[in-house]
């Protein structure tokens, strides 16, 4: 009774809007964000590739390595399996932009729920959550990381491994060919951490081309986590090229 009394209030009164569709919010207690955006989040859909989740040829087997691109097998080594909430677009992408670039800290809580839900695998077994660390000139100007606003709501215990070494341009105003070299060499484990022989979930916001993530998954796999996996609130998907049905020739092959 309470809480209905105050939202009447609110709306009356500041008539705050929706963080991500702008719209009028009829129960501001709740959330920063209507129920409508909520819903409106598309989770991804099988099958796709267990890394970096992007959409797989509904014509090819699942199991072995064809769970995974040939994008990721080339250049994602380090790490084991991801997952994300949904494509990074509509009002998925609304949120983000809400959390990250208009501080609205209120919407991790949410979204982490949500990454737990997707993310269930993921985090089953781990040992730590490492949030992919922000430059210090970039944390000071934000106010706060999102990446371990993320991580910290995950029900794992949060790792702070990961220090960024040198400041680098932001990945979204680079070129797909141009990430993986900048962000090369970009972290480091910090000192006095010692994560050999564990599992742990690196977190971020977003994930582009996957450059970030598998920057970080090369340093705990080199001081020696056994298992390094991915986990993010959203993924922009890379549309693949329609797959031609295979051949009679290649059903032959895959019979024998």
């Amino acid at each position: 009774m309470i809480r209905t009394l105050a939202d009447g209030l609110l709306a009356v009164a500041v008539a705050p809007a929706c963080a991500a569709c702008r719209h009028h919010l009829d129960s501001p207690t709740e959330s920063a964000v209507c129920g409508d955006c909520w819903r409106g989040i598309r989770p991804l859909s099988a099958p796709f590739c267990t890394v970096c989740n992007d959409p797989l040829p509904t014509w090819r087997s699942v199991g072995g390595l064809d769970e995974r691109c040939p994008r990721c097998r080339e250049s994602r080594a380090h790490i084991s399996r991801g997952r994300t909430i949904g494509a990074y677009d509509g009002p998925l992408r609304a949120i983000l932009h809400a959390l990250k670039y208009d501080g609205r800290t209120s919407l991790a809580e949410p979204l982490a729920a949500l990454m737990r839900v997707e993310g269930h695998a993921i985090l089953e077994g781990a040992d730590f959550a490492v949030p992919v660390p922000l430059h210090w000139r970039r944390r000071w100007k934000r106010g706060f990381n999102q990446a371990e606003a993320l991580a910290a709501r995950l029900g794992v215990p949060l790792l702070h491994a990961l220090s960024r070494c040198r400041h680098t341009p932001s990945q979204t105003d680079l070129p797909a060919d141009e990430r993986y070299a900048n962000v090369r060499e970009a972290f480091r484990l910090r000192r006095g951490l010692d994560v050999t022989g564990c599992c742990v979930v690196v977190v971020d916001d977003v994930s582009t081309t996957g450059a970030t993530l598998e920057a970080c998954a090369k340093v705990l796999a080199t001081a020696g986590a056994t298992d390094v996996r991915t986990l993010t609130a959203a993924r922009v998907v890379t549309t693949l090229p329609a797959a031609r049905p295979p051949s009679r020739r290649h059903e032959a092959d895959r019979r024998l």
